[in-house]
Parts: C-alpha cells; sequence; structure tokens
C-alpha cells in the first residue's frame, strides 16, 4: 500500500516531535546512572505509570490481539488479561517495598536480599537471565510484529524499514536515558490510543455497531463458536482447554505479582512509596481495561471485512496479519498517518524501554559491580549507552530467528514459570536463599528447551509419550499450557528442597534487609531481634483491597467487553459495580503506603 503525501507528513512530523522531547532531556540524563536509569527518583504517578502502561502497548500487541480473536475468540485474550490479578498484588503487596529498596535494578536487589559469593553468583545469572535472554526475546518479537506491520502497510522491505525506526529510537534512548524514555512515553501512549481508537470506532462504524457486528459475526459461517465469549464456554472448549486455561490464568498471575524489570524499574524511578503503589494502580486499569478493546475490536471487525471462507493465502497462514490488513482496508487518507504513527509510538515505546533496562543490568549488575568498580560517574553512562547500542543489533539478530509473536510469548512464560512462587516468597519467608532462586531459574530453564520436559511430562502421566510434533498436533495450544504448568510445579518442588537442604542466609544480613524494607510475614527469629522495627504490613488490609481491585478491573474489562459484543444491560450493570469497587480501591490503596514526602 502507498500511503499518501498527508500521511507521511503526519508520520515524519510524530518523528520528529519524539526526537526533540527525548533529546531535551539529555543534559539532565548524563550526570550518573541513578538520573540515566532511575530519573533521578523524581516520576510522579501518572507520568510512572503511563510509562510502563506505553511499554505494554508493543507493535506486537495490536497483531496478537486480532490474531487471537481470529484463531480462538475473545476469551484468548487472557493471555494478558491474567496480568491485572498479578498487577493488583503489586499494587497492595509490593510497590513499597521494591521502593524502600532503594536500587536501580532487581538484580540488584539480590545482594540486599542475600548475602556471600552465591548472592554474587545470582545477581550475575539474574542481570544475564532477564538482560539478555529474556530481554532479546521481548523486543524479538517486538521487531517482528514491525516486520510484518511494516511490509503490509509500507510495502518497504522489513529491514530497511526496521534500520530507520531503530536508528530513531536510539538517537534518543542513548542520550537521554530514563528521562527521555518517559516523557517520549507520554507522547507515545496518547498517540497510540488515538490511533487505535479512531480505528476502533470505524470498524464500528462500519459495521453498524456493536450489536449489528456480533451479530454478524455469528452468522459466519467456519468462524470458532465461541468467538464472541469473554470467559471460556464448557459448550465451546474442551476440558483439556479449560483446565490449560486455568492453569494459565495461575501461572500468570503468579509470575506478575511481585513484578519484575522494566516495571519495577518505574517503581524505583517514583517519587516515594505513594506514587509507587498509585502508579501501579493506574497502569493496571489502562493496560487491562483502557488499550485492550480498540485491538480486539479490530480482531473482531476483521472476521468480517476479512472473513476466513475468503481469506487470502497469507492471512490463512498468518491470522497476525488481520490488524494492518484491515489498515489498508478501511482506514482513509490522512488517518492512515495517525494509526501509522500509533504504530511507530507502540514500537519505540517498548523498544526504549527495553534497551535502557537491559543496559542498566549490564551496566549496574556486571560491569560496575564486578569489572570496573571505581570509575567515574561519566565513564559508566558512556558505558550504558554503548550496551544499549549493543543490545539493539542482538535484538535484531533474535527477530530474524522468530516466526510467530505467539511463540515467543510462550517462550517467555515457559522461561519464567519456574521462578513464580520463589519471587513471591523471597519477600516474607526468611528461609529462602540465594540457592532456591538460582535453583528454580535453572530448572525453568533447562525444562523449557529440549527433550527432557517431553519425557518428564510422560513419566508423570501428563501426557503420552511421543515427539514434540506429536504432541502439538494432539494437544493443540493446550500443550505449551500443560508445559508451563509442568515446568511451575517441577520447579517449585526442586527450590522448596534445595532451600531446606541448604544453609539459612547470614542472619546479620538478614536483619539489616529487614530492618531496611520492613516486610512483615514469616521472619521468626529475624523480626523478634528486631523489636525496633514496626511493619506496617497488614495482611487482612491488603487482602480485602487486592479483592476490591481484582473486582473492579475485572468488571471493567468485563463491562466493556458485554457493551462490545451487544450485552448492553449486562455491560452497564458491571460498569456500575466497577465504579464502586474503584473508588473502594482507590480508598483502600491510599492505606497502603507510609507517606515519605
Amino acid at each position: 500500500m502507498s500511503l499518501h503525501p498527508i500521511d507521511w507528513l503526519v508520520i515524519i512530523l510524530y518523528g520528529i516531535l519524539t526526537v526533540v522531547l527525548g533529546l531535551w532531556y539529555s543534559r539532565r540524563a548524563g550526570k550518573n546512572i541513578e538520573e540515566y536509569f532511575i530519573a533521578g527518583r523524581t516520576l510522579p504517578w501518572w507520568i510512572a505509570g503511563t510509562s510502563i502502561a506505553a511499554t505494554y502497548f508493543a507493535t506486537d500487541a495490536p497483531l496478537l490481539a486480532a490474531g487471537l480473536v481470529r484463531q480462538h475468540g475473545i476469551y484468548a485474550n487472557w493471555l494478558w488479561w491474567y496480568e491485572a490479578a498479578g498487577v493488583m498484588m503489586l499494587v497492595f503487596f509490593y510497590a513499597k517495598l521494591w521502593r524502600r529498596a532503594n536500587i536501580i535494578t532487581d538484580a540488584e536487589f539480590i545482594e540486599l536480599r542475600y548475602s556471600g559469593k552465591p548472592a554474587s553468583i545470582l545477581r550475575v545469572f539474574t542481570a544475564l537471565y532477564h538482560g539478555l535472554l529474556k530481554n532479546m526475546v521481548v523486543m524479538g518479537f517486538v521487531l517482528l510484529a514491525m516486520m510484518k506491520f511494516s511490509s503490509v502497510i509500507l510495502g518497504f522491505d522489513p529491514l530497511y524499514t526496521l534500520i530507520i525506526i531503530v536508528f530513531v529510537a536510539l538517537i534518543y534512548t542513548v542520550s537521554s536515558g530514563l528521562y527521555g524514555v518517559v516523557y517520549t512515553d507520554l507522547l507515545q501512549f496518547v498517540t497510540g490510543m488515538i490511533g487505535t481508537s479512531i480505528f476502533a470506532a470505524i470498524v464500528l462504524y462500519q459495521l453498524g455497531g456493536p450489536a449489528e457486528m456480533a451479530e454478524s459475526i455469528r452468522a459466519l459461517e467456519g468462524v470458532n463458536p465461541g468467538t464472541l465469549d469473554l470467559i471460556p464456554d464448557s459448550e465451546h472448549i474442551s476440558s483439556l482447554e479449560f483446565i490449560s486455561f486455568m492453569v494459565m490464568i495461575f501461572i500468570l498471575w503468579s509470575r506478575s505479582a511481585q513484578g519484575d524489570g522494566y516495571f519495577v524499574q518505574r517503581l524505583f524511578a517514583a517519587k516515594n512509596e505513594k506514587h509507587s503503589v498509585l502508579s501501579a494502580l493506574w497502569f493496571n486499569f489502562i493496560a487491562n481495561v483502557v488499550m485492550t478493546w480498540p485491538w480486539i475490536i479490530v480482531g473482531l471487525g476483521s472476521l468480517i471485512i476479512l472473513p476466513i471462507a475468503t481469506a487470502s493465502p497469507e492471512l490463512l497462514a498468518d491470522p497476525e496479519l488481520a490488524y494492518p490488513m484491515m489498515i489498508t482496508e478501511i482506514v482513509p487518507i490522512g488517518l492512515k498517518g495517525i494509526i501509522v504513527a500509533s504504530f511507530l509510538a507502540a514500537f519505540m515505546s517498548t523498544m526504549d524501554t527495553h534497551l535502557c533496562w537491559g543496559a542498566s543490568y549490564m551496566v549496574n549488575d556486571i560491569y560496575k559491580r564486578f569489572i570496573k568498580t571505581s570509575a567515574s560517574d561519566g565513564h559508566y553512562v558512556k558505558a550504558s549507552r554503548l550496551f544499549i547500542i549493543i543490545l539493539v543489533v542482538l535484538a535484531a539478530i533474535t527477530a530474524w530467528q522468530m516466526e510467530t509473536i505467539k511463540a515467543g510469548w510462550i517462550y517467555i512464560i515457559e522461561i519464567t514459570a519456574g521462578l513464580a512462587i520463589v519471587l513471591l516468597f523471597r519477600w516474607y519467608w526468611w528461609r529462602v536463599n540465594p540457592w532456591a532462586e538460582i535453583s528454580a531459574m535453572v530448572s525453568s530453564v533447562v525444562l523449557a528447551n529440549g527433550t527432557l520436559l517431553i519425557a518428564l511430562m510422560a513419566a508423570i502421566g501428563i501426557i503420552s509419550t511421543g515427539t514434540e510434533q506429536t504432541m502439538l498436533s494432539y494437544y493443540g495450544s493446550q500443550y505449551d499450557m500443560l508445559r508451563a504448568m509442568t515446568i511451575l510445579v517441577v520447579s517449585t518442588v526442586i527450590w522448596i528442597t534445595v532451600t531446606l537442604s541448604t544453609k539459612p542466609d547470614d542472619t546479620e544480613h538478614l536483619k539489616k534487609f529487614y530492618r531496611q524494607v520492613r516486610p512483615g510475614g514469616w521472619w521468626g527469629e529475624i523480626a523478634k531481634s528486631c523489636p525496633e522495627v514496626k511493619s506496617d504490613v497488614r495482611a487482612s488490609h491488603n487482602w480485602i483491597g487486592w479483592f476490591l481491585g481484582v473486582l473492579f478491573i475485572y468488571s471493567c474489562l468485563l463491562g466493556f467487553g458485554h457493551v462490545i459484543i451487544g450485552n448492553t444491560m449486562l455491560g452497564g450493570g458491571l460498569l456500575a459495580i466497577s465504579v464502586v469497587g474503584g473508588l473502594l480501591t482507590l480508598k483502600m490503596a491510599k492505606k497502603a503506603f507510609v507517606i515519605d514526602e
């Protein structure tokens, strides 16, 4: 498709504005790595939360959402909706603890929580695990999504397009660090939401509104009968699919509950505990309720405008192409430029965050900690910029090895599944030691790769014996969730066994951590030996707040969903419940932190 000059003008103006805004903060970010990676701990909650959401709104997300709707139905988007319950745990249990830790990366937390050589080994391993392995996969499928989008919309060679866009993102990421990232993220989030919302509105207008769109989908042939299900219906999916769905919810919920990576980087950068808690709550609402429905509407509309019965071979082979193909079909001149700019925004907001976040591990947790320990602040900032360039090259190489976005998502789920429980317990149970995390991390990576997992699943009786291809053809997409469940259970058994078989961490080090973070929970003799520490953690208050928060998010999410599929009365009732739940959640959240301004 050839874009009109008006569309190109919109895209070029957006690119210039983004670069200028990012470069504006370059001088301030060059002082030291605390300024460079966590913005001097000065971010207000609405900036920090919006920046997380902008990163969450990656180029891959709309394509994946539309593809899931075409293949399975609306309910398949629980692949990310699960996170609302986990992030609500972060709001009430972990956000304030992360802020009290007063660190730059979550890998640095390792030597705050643990002591000795095992802690140092784990810190390096964590930095490489998240900063390279996990980060490369994420950036790889974000780049892959941009390749798919550019090939359909711009008609450019994907490599040519990526070189230009990565260069733009690098300019302000390298120069301005997190300052440039978060403030350009604000622009990118607004641009992205305007573009996707306009697109969804055009789809609904062309199809006659939500009710008419839903009726048209029900009348289509060859469409999954559960396409309009917001929650899996036993009439439309098998018992194995439903069990796999519930397993996925538990695994992914527990995996996101304490937060990690770029998410907690924003909490470190928040002004204080209050702003860290509210930023997590704000993100949870705009990411899971506001952002996802426009993508799903386009996916639903594609079933009518690009029906499966007459779809092109390319679309049948790759449903993730539906979103950009819909742009070429129905979006008029001028608006195409806005929507393409929104995709550029989604791409750059994700890439800049992951580059900045990945470099923070390489510099703060490896280079500064173990290689060059006493250089100047300016030296470390230069090293940070160099690592950003290295990371983007590695990400591009990773992207060339991927075939689908969904495969990248599933791989991330598998290599992190085994860590879900130990990362929650390390805050509240004194007995967890560095060997527990090391064993969970190693077992996850080993089990996610190779034939060992298949043999183990067959031995346990979860699956029948066979090859990887046999399992995929027999169990379908549920095989991925069965794998993740096995990894979680086996890794948890391993790390608990390792914990109880190895020595506890150094008592004095644990006391120091307890005094600084005040976590509460099962700290036994450590807590008794620190009588001056008064933990402000109230488990009953936090659990009530979590319940109200989950009620708020999911009633709002499902309320909008029912309105979109034509169930106006039910949708309106759920939205009314969400308003009450939201007000109560905010009230509880404001009591969940110590005001330290």
